[in-house]
């Protein structure tokens, strides 16, 4: 039973959920939205929030707190110098998840996760 017990499994391994999930938050990071599954993008949402607040703090340590999660340190220097100033004046709520489709293949509810532009243009 699993009583208790937080978190979807998605139908995988540990290791191989936790790395789907890391693939998935910093591919939203480098693209601005990405097009998943409903669940997998209801999965993501609140990781990709804390670590959009880590890289709101700044500093040293959040920088290699993200690093430790995120592993392409071309998305965590974006993380840092683009969207997460981008977010200064907002409390939380950085992400919208619209739903899209189903897949063709498998009738699954697709859905884009996407960063709410906060407003501000983003400089690269």
């Amino acid at each position: 039973m699993r009583h208790k017990k937080a978190g979807k499994q998605l139908g995988r391994d540990t290791k191989h959920r936790k790395a789907l999930l890391r693939n998935l938050v910093t591919s939203l990071l480098e693209h601005g939205k990405i097009e998943t599954t409903v669940t997998k993008a209801k999965v993501i949402r609140p990781i990709a929030e804390r670590i959009i607040t880590i890289g709101k703090r700044g500093g040293l340590h959040e920088r290699r707190r993200a690093l430790s999660y995120i592993k392409s340190e071309s998305v965590v220097t974006k993380l840092f110098d683009i969207i997460a100033p981008r977010f200064l004046d907002r409390a939380g709520g950085y992400t919208r998840i619209v739903r899209t489709r189903q897949r063709l293949g498998d009738s699954a509810h697709m859905a884009v996760v996407e960063l709410i532009d906060a407003g501000k243009k983003e400089t690269k």
